[in-house]
C-alpha cells in the first residue's frame, strides 16, 4: 500500500474509534457559549450572507460568525417581540420553526428535527435559557488533523478531524460540530463531518472554525504523472530548498536557468527600472567568469538607478504626492525617503521614524505620513497595511468576515493615533471646496487628550496595539515611540513578513501571500515556510533591503527561464518558471527614452529627468484628465498610481486597448521613433553594414543580438530601402518597442 494511502487507513481506523466516543465526550452541561454558538455557526445562521450581515437580515442581527456570544444572545432571548424563544414551547420558537423551514425562511432549511443543532436549540431552550457566563470554560486552542497533506491521483478525498482543547484542560472531537469552509471555489466539496472530496486537480485550502478559532488545512491534490522522473536540479540557497521540496511533491520540474541575455535583461528591470544600454548586454554575454552574476547583482544594486527605482516603491505606498502634501512637503519626503534607501538605512529604523517623527513637515519630513493620511482610522489602517501586511478595513463597520479582528481591535488601534493633530502655517489652498488638498508648511504634533469613540458601544475606544496589549509608556516616550518599538519588534512577527513578502512580490510577481499587504489565515502563503525563512532571515540582517534582494536574486528559483516545460505548464503559484509580466509605466517610458538616445522631458522637471526619478503627481494630476500627449497621460495609461490609497493594486499592469494604440500609433512612441536627433540618426549615418545596424538595433532594444532569420529579414529591408536608410531604420525600431519581448519583463 502506497504510504500515503497508510497513512490516510490510519487515519481513518482513528476517526472510527473517536466518532464512537464523539457523543459520550459530550459535556454534561449545556451552555450558550460553547453549544448553542456552535449550533449556529454549523447551521451558517451567523455568516454575512444571512444574520451575520452589518444590517442582519428580516430583522434579526448576529455577530459575524459567532465573534460575540453576548450580543447573539441577546438578539435571540432578548428581542421585543418574543417570538424567537418560546420557553413554554420550545419546539414553537421561531428559531426552530424557520431554521427547520416549517415556516416560510428566506435562507431555506437549515437543519431538520433529528439533528444535533435542533436538539441544542431544543434543550437550551427547555431549560430556561440560560446566558452566557463569566465561568464558562472556554475554549483555548483547535487542532486539525491534517494540517497539510499530499494526495496522489488514487485518493481522491481525507476526512479532516477537530478536536478542541478547553481552558479546563478537557479535550474532545469536535468534527461534527466544526464548520468547514473551502477558500477556493471548484476544486474541492466537504460534507458536514469533514470528509473532503476532490473535485479537480490542485491545491485547496479549507478553513476548520469552531468557537471563534479557525486553522487552515492546506491540501495538495497531485495529478498522477507515471513517466515523471525528477530532475534533481541545482539548489542555490534555503529559498530553492523550499521551491524545489513542493515542486518535487507536485510532480512538477522546474525549468532550465534562463540565458544571460535573459538574465541582464531581468536584473536591469527589477533593480534599476530601465533595460541594460547595448554595451552593457553585449560585456554580460561576453563574460565568461563563473561568478558573472553575482557581480552584476551587486554592482546593480549600488547604482544611482537602483535607489531611485526603489524610492518608488516606498513612495507609491507612502502616498508621496502634492496634492495633500503640496509641493515643497512631497520633495521633502521623497527626498527622505530617497536617502533612506541610497544609505541602506534598516527598514525597521525607517518604519520607527515614519511612526513616531512630528514636527515641520518641511523639516521633519517623516512627519508628512500622518499629513498624508488626516484621520486616525486612516493612520491606522495605512500603519496595518503598509507595515504589516494587515487589511484592517471590513472591520470598522463589523467583525472582519475573513480574519481575527474585531470592531474592537480596530477602533483600539486607531485609537493609538488619536491625539495626532495639525498646525497649518498659511493656508494657501487653490481650491477651498478641496478638503483634501493643503499649500502650506503644516506641524504635526501631539495633543493633550484625544479620544475615538467606538461605534459598537458608543464609548471612547482605550488605546490598544493591533493584537497585543499595550504596555504601561515610559515617562519618556509617548504612545507614537511606544507603538514605533512594538510594530517592528521581533515580538510583532508580522512586520518582518510583511517587508519579506513585499520584497519578494517587487522580485518575483507575486508575493508568497498574494495580495502581497493581505496576510491572514483565510489566505495563507503558498509556501509559509519560505515565506517564515525569508522573514527570518531580512529580520536575522538587520532589515537591510539589498541583504534580501541579493538572497532572492542569487536563487535557481529567481534565474529560472520562462519557457514552461511538460510538467508544469498550468503552474502559476508555485514558481516553476518565470512568468512574463508587463513592464511598469515607468519601466516602459524610461525604456524607450534609453533605448532610442532620446533624454526624456516630464513636465516641470530638468530635461533627462527620468519616471523613476518623479517625486510624485503634481496636485493629484496623473495626466488622465490632461494633455492626451502629455508623459504624465502615458504613464497614467500604464497603471502609475495617484499615490491616493496605501495599496500595491493602485498600480496595475493589465492591458487596455488605450495603452495598446500608445504604442500602435501613439503619440510619444512615434514622436521618440521620428526624432531627429535620436539614435537612428547617428546609426544612419555611419558606415556600418545592414548586418551591424541591425544589431545595434536588436542590442540596443532588446537586449540581445537577432536570430539569423531575422537578421536576414531586417537587413534585406534596409537595403530595399538604400536610398532612405533612417526610413528603414525607424520601421525596425517601431517594431522592435512593439514587440512582446521589449514590453514584457523576461
Amino acid at each position: 500500500m502506497p504510504r500515503c494511502l497508510l497513512h490516510l487507513s490510519l487515519i481513518a481506523c482513528a476517526l472510527v474509534s473517536s466518532r464512537a466516543l464523539a457523543t459520550e465526550a459530550q459535556p454534561q452541561s449545556l451552555t450558550f457559549r460553547n453549544n448553542v454558538m456552535a449550533a449556529i455557526s454549523k447551521a451558517g445562521c451567523n455568516l454575512g450572507t444571512c444574520h451575520g450581515n452589518a444590517s442582519g437580515k428580516g430583522g434579526f442581527k448576529l455577530s459575524l460568525r459567532g465573534q460575540d456570544a453576548a450580543f447573539d444572545y441577546a438578539a435571540l432571548a432578548l428581542d421585543a417581540d418574543g417570538r424567537r424563544i418560546d420557553s413554554f414551547a420550545p419546539e414553537q420558537s421561531l428559531i426552530l420553526q424557520k431554521a427547520t423551514n416549517k415556516l416560510a425562511h428566506e435562507g431555506g432549511k437549515r437543519f431538520d428535527s433529528q439533528s444535533w443543532e435542533y436538539a441544542t436549540l431544543r434543550d437550551w431552550i427547555a431549560r430556561g435559557v440560560a446566558a452566557p457566563n463569566k465561568d464558562d470554560v472556554l475554549l483555548t486552542k483547535l487542532e486539525v488533523t491534517p494540517r497539510t497533506a499530499i494526495l496522489e491521483a488514487g485518493t481522491n478525498q481525507v476526512q479532516l478531524t477537530a478536536y478542541a482543547v478547553f481552558s479546563d484542560g478537557t479535550e474532545r472531537d469536535v468534527s461534527p460540530y466544526a464548520v468547514y469552509e473551502p477558500l477556493q471555489n471548484g476544486l474541492v466539496e466537504v460534507s458536514r463531518s469533514g470528509l473532503v472530496k476532490r473535485l479537480k486537480f490542485g491545491e485547496p485550502t479549507v478553513l476548520v472554525r469552531y468557537l471563534g478559532q479557525s486553522v487552515p488545512v492546506r491540501l495538495m491534490f497531485v495529478e498522477d504523472r507515471p513517466d515523471f522522473i525528477w530532475g534533481k536540479p541545482r539548489r542555490n540557497n534555503y529559498i530553492d530548498s523550499a521551491i524545489f521540496t513542493k515542486l518535487k511533491a507536485l510532480r512538477m520540474n522546474p525549468s532550465g536557468l534562463c540565458s544571460d541575455e535573459v538574465f541582464i535583461r531581468r536584473a536591469h528591470l527589477d533593480l534599476l527600472g530601465q533595460p541594460p544600454t547595448a554595451d552593457e548586454a553585449r560585456a554580460f554575454v561576453m563574460d565568461e567568469h563563473a561568478d558573472k552574476r553575482p557581480r552584476i547583482i551587486d554592482a546593480l544594486l549600488a547604482r544611482n538607478e537602483f535607489t531611485d527605482y526603489w524610492t518608488m516603491k516606498w513612495a507609491d505606498v507612502l502616498k508621496v504626492e502634492s496634492r495633500t502634501l503640496d509641493e515643497t512637503g512631497m520633495k521633502a519626503f521623497h527626498a527622505w525617503i530617497r536617502e533612506s534607501v541610497r544609505s541602506n538605512r534598516p527598514i525597521d529604523a525607517m518604519v520607527r521614524d515614519l511612526i513616531a517623527t512630528c514636527g515641520s513637515t518641511y523639516h521633519e519630513p517623516a512627519s508628512n505620513f500622518y499629513r498624508a493620511n488626516r484621520t486616525p482610522v486612516e493612520r491606522s489602517v495605512s500603519a496595518a497595511q503598509v507595515f504589516l501586511g494587515t487589511r484592517l478595513q471590513c472591520a470598522q463597520c463589523h467583525n472582519h468576515p475573513f480574519d481575527k479582528w474585531t470592531q474592537d481591535d480596530y477602533y483600539s488601534w486607531a485609537s493609538v493615533f488619536s491625539r495626532i493633530d495639525y498646525k497649518l502655517i498659511g493656508d494657501k489652498r487653490s481650491d477651498k471646496n478641496d478638503k483634501h488638498e493643503f499649500i502650506g508648511e503644516q506641524i504635526v504634533f501631539l495633543k493633550d487628550k484625544g479620544e475615538l469613540e467606538n461605534p459598537r458601544t458608543g464609548d471612547a475606544a482605550k488605546p490598544r496595539f493591533l493584537g497585543a496589549n499595550m504596555h504601561a509608556l515610559a515617562k519618556a516616550e509617548d504612545e507614537l515611540q511606544a507603538t514605533a518599538k512594538w510594530l517592528t519588534s521581533a515580538a510583532n512577527p508580522l512586520f518582518a513578513k510583511a517587508q519579506a513578502n513585499r520584497i519578494w512580490y517587487h522580485l518575483m510577481g507575486r508575493g508568497l501571500v498574494d495580495p502581497v499587504d493581505d496576510i491572514r489565515l483565510t489566505n495563507p502563503a503558498s509556501h509559509p515556510e519560505l515565506l517564515d525563512a525569508l522573514a527570518k532571515d531580512i529580520a536575522n540582517s538587520g532589515f537591510d533591503l539589498r541583504h534580501l534582494i541579493r538572497t532572492i536574486m542569487l536563487s535557481r528559483t529567481y534565474q529560472l527561464d520562462n519557457k514552461p516545460n511538460a510538467t508544469n505548464t498550468a503552474d502559476l503559484t508555485n514558481y516553476s518558471h518565470t512568468l512574463p509580466r508587463r513592464l511598469t509605466a515607468e519601466q516602459l517610458y524610461d525604456g524607450i527614452h534609453l533605448a532610442l538616445g532620446v533624454l526624456p522631458q516630464l513636465s516641470g522637471l530638468p530635461l533627462g529627468t527620468r519616471a523613476a526619478q518623479k517625486p510624485g503627481p503634481i496636485n493629484g494630476k496623473t495626466g488622465r484628465k490632461g494633455d492626451p500627449n502629455s508623459p504624465e497621460t502615458f504613464l497614467a495609461q500604464f497603471g502609475k498610481p495617484a499615490r491616493q490609497i496605501v495599496c500595491e493594486c493602485e498600480r496595475t499592469s493589465s492591458t487596455s486597448l488605450s495603452s495598446t494604440f500608445q504604442f500602435i500609433s501613439g503619440p510619444l512612441v512615434n514622436t521618440l521613433v521620428g526624432d531627429k536627433h535620436n539614435i537612428l540618426r547617428d546609426i544612419a549615418k555611419s558606415d556600418a553594414s545592414a548586418d551591424d545596424m541591425v544589431a545595434t538595433l536588436y542590442w540596443r532594444i532588446l537586449g540581445r543580438a537577432p536570430s539569423k532569420l531575422e537578421n536576414e529579414h531586417m537587413t534585406a529591408w534596409i537595403n530595399s530601402l538604400k536610398d532612405d536608410k533612417r526610413a528603414a531604420l525607424q520601421d525596425i525600431a517601431w517594431g522592435l518597442v512593439n514587440a512582446k519581448e521589449f514590453i514584457l519583463r523576461p
